[in-house]
């Protein structure tokens, strides 16, 4: 079944998708293959990168909420610092991946990922603003737009994710080609969206802590924060954990796969049952669906690939209703409330990876005072059962919290 209606062009939501898979490149992976890369490469410590990683978040809680202000008040000048924040975005990546520092590495992992995070928190927020403005033109279906675009970033999460791994097989330098080839599909997004960013969004004088003062608003920026915690838990620990716990490096790149896949395939699908059904109800079956796929990691050991491809298509599964359906009832309550878009995404932005950089440096300085050692197949059995619940039992618990919090909101 589409998720278009019969005399709605396809192309209307395409250039969504696409830009959508842009931002997502340039976000979740980064969590993923930067420490480790950086560790590898340059015998970065896992503390010392995890405190940079948090520093940025530092930074992002007063540069995104600034950044929501400022674009609500760009006006016809919006894309040309569109299209300036995506050629700062591509040559980040190509500073971070192919180009050997010019200064002590982690300064280097510092300076690029400023770039990197600054326009795509600006680019974030302007999208899914962008996001609101057009589901005003569908009919204020808020869950079409949301389908569209999170299939799109989930699809974008896949490809980032695997690609690396996948060239390894290939080459000697797979982060430099997979920087490269972001660049390619980053100047595709920005030319499919070209003609969107031209659409003015509606302004209104609210202030941005109105966003905290509507009660509903506020939880759903709470369940959001807890519900993207468990992926940013798993995110910053997969690699390690496919590595030393399933000692089966060579399937990272599969593994991701079938999560990433499975996550965009389902997201359509949630979005229907959503507009069938009641959204809160969806969501929460979509939750009780991955705590339980977490809870079967922890009685996981070594080469249970099979066993933990399943668990990656089901918790995939469930974090496709995660990614279209939070961001829809967000939207939703942004224009029920005439509260302004840019300022309330530049919240909800912050928030979301706030979740990625309390998950490092909280999780990567715990993994390292067991005595972790990245790469290493001697690693004590301390440090693999620090690993196991880090990477299985926290995020059961966010999750469930996340589960109660839903219940309690008047949706």
């Amino acid at each position: 079944m589409s998720i278009l209606k019969k005399n709605e062009p396809n192309i209307g939501l395409l250039p969504f998708s696409v830009f959508a898979a842009v931002l997502a490149s340039a976000g979740l992976p980064i969590y993923m293959f930067g420490p480790k890369f950086f560790a590898e490469s340059y015998g970065v410590s896992l503390t010392a990168l995890a405190t940079v990683l948090f520093i940025l978040r530092l930074v992002d809680c007063v540069q995104d909420p600034f950044l929501g202000a400022l674009s609500s008040k760009l006006g016809k000048n919006r894309p040309r610092y569109i299209m300036f924040s995506v050629m700062i975005l591509g040559i980040s990546m190509v500073l971070m991946f192919a180009v050997s520092p010019r200064v002590s590495p982690l300064l280097w992992f510092f300076l690029t990922s400023i770039g990197l995070f600054t326009t795509y928190s600006f680019l974030s927020i302007n999208f899914y603003a962008q996001g609101v403005q057009k589901a005003k033109s569908i009919s204020g279906n808020h869950k079409k737009v949301a389908a569209w675009r999170e299939t799109g970033a989930l699809l974008g999460v896949c490809l980032a994710a695997s690609t690396p791994t996948l060239l390894m097989s290939q080459t000697t330098y797979p982060y430099m080609i997979f920087s490269f080839i972001f660049v390619f599909f980053a100047t595709l997004g920005w030319y499919l969206m070209r003609k969107e960013w031209a659409e003015e969004i509606e302004y209104s004088h609210s202030p941005t802590q109105r966003v905290f003062k509507d009660p509903i608003l506020k939880s759903l920026i709470i369940v959001s924060f807890l519900g993207a915690a468990p992926l940013a838990v798993t995110s910053s620990l997969f690699l390690f954990f496919v590595d030393s716990v399933l000692m089966a490096s060579e399937y990272t790149g599969a593994l991701l796969v079938i999560f990433f896949l499975s996550a965009a395939v389902a997201s359509p699908f949630w979005a229907i049952l959503a507009r069938r059904y009641n959204e809160k109800l969806i969501l929460f079956i979509a939750m009780i669906i991955s705590i339980l796929s977490f809870c079967f990691v922890l009685f996981l050991g070594e080469r249970d690939i099979v066993k933990f491809s399943i668990i990656c298509m089901v918790s995939g599964v469930s974090v496709g209703a995660d990614f279209t359906l939070l961001p829809a009832l967000f939207a939703q309550r942004v224009e029920k409330i005439s509260t302004q878009a840019t300022q309330a995404f530049g919240v909800w932005s912050f928030v979301t990876k706030a979740s990625l950089a309390l998950a490092a440096i909280i999780l990567l300085p715990i993994l390292d005072y067991s005595g972790y050692q990245v790469a290493s197949t001697e690693n004590s059995h301390e440090a693999i059962q620090t690993l196991t619940i880090l990477y299985a039992l926290v995020p059961s618990v966010l999750k469930s919290i996340a589960l109660i919090l839903l219940i309690r909101i008047p949706l």
